[in-house]
């Protein structure tokens, strides 16, 4: 019974795509053609309107027809009106839904960053694409140490992400471990932490660099799920537990504004030691009861 609920949850989610991918295709077509950025924001404007209304319709049925247990605790003050960066904890392809559940209209639009591969994911990618959402390369270390520019692809990334953010107001989703979380992955970093992966710190601070006088504050969300192991297919078929979502608004520190982590090398280290509290507050409270 739960495989035939996860069929046709793939088929909502494959005829809500294609609903709302036609409209969306059709502004995408329109913003390649425009010939000027105060058109083309015009025109993003009407994009991120059915996004939202695509995000809101897939938790619309998902509600109602999976009934996730999902128990949330969210700060005050949250406004679609403001600049937020969102950071998060990241287990499972169904945490993007429990951040929109909890969050969907509540602050803006999300921006997510995104592997490079996934800009080919048939009709999804063109939208992420014509929503403007950074695609960022994943380069190995060796790679890195070979040709140190290589990182300079997706600083530029965020770059042009920030710069057009200030246009309008947009919530900014970083998983900054940079992949989901599992013990195999844990022990191959060598990770401090018993339920999460190291942080990297380098595309969080270079937001923050870039937008801090324009954020209103930083949402430190914690994901804790009662299934050891998560998965999305998982939550297709109603197998999911219960998931428990706790959100904290933090100020931007003032030392942390126009700063450089990629030349600075004090500030660099300021700012993972920031990170890297955090995170450790993080796996202590993920040791504790929900």
């Amino acid at each position: 019974m739960s495989t035939l609920k996860g069929i046709v949850s793939m088929l909502l989610l494959v005829i809500v795509t294609l609903f709302w991918a036609t409209p969306l295709f059709a502004l995408a077509l329109l913003k390649l053609v425009t010939p000027t950025r105060a058109l083309r924001r015009r025109v993003l404007m009407g994009l991120n309107h059915l996004a939202l209304n695509w995000i809101g319709t897939n938790l619309w049925w998902m509600r109602r027809w999976l009934k996730p247990r999902l128990s949330v605790k969210l700060p005050p003050g949250l406004s679609p009106h403001q600049w937020w960066l969102v950071i998060s904890n990241h287990r499972s392809w169904t945490d993007i839904f429990m951040l929109q559940m909890a969050l969907h209209r509540r602050i803006p639009m999300p921006r997510f960053f995104l592997k490079r591969e996934l800009i080919w994911v048939p009709i999804i990618g063109l939208a992420w694409w014509a929503l403007e959402f950074p695609f960022m390369h994943r380069y190995k270390r060796d790679q890195l140490e070979k040709n140190p520019q290589l990182a300079r692809r997706d600083r530029e990334a965020t770059e042009r992400m920030c710069r057009r953010a200030r246009e309008m107001p947009i919530a900014i989703y970083n998983f900054v471990e940079g992949t989901r979380f599992t013990p195999a992955k844990r022990d191959a970093q060598r990770s401090p932490y018993r339920h999460l992966l190291r942080p990297k710190a380098g595309g969080t601070a270079q937001v923050i660099s870039l937008m801090g006088e324009h954020l209103s504050g930083i949402l430190d969300v914690t994901l804790r799920y009662t299934n050891p192991n998560p998965s999305f297919w998982g939550f297709l078929c109603g197998r999911e537990g219960a998931v428990h979502l706790h959100a904290r608004r933090l100020e931007v520190p003032a030392w942390m504004l126009g700063g450089d982590y990629h030349q600075d090398p004090l500030y660099k280290e300021r700012f993972q030691s920031w990170l890297n509290a955090l995170w450790r507050d993080k796996d202590g409270s993920l040791d504790s009861p929900a």
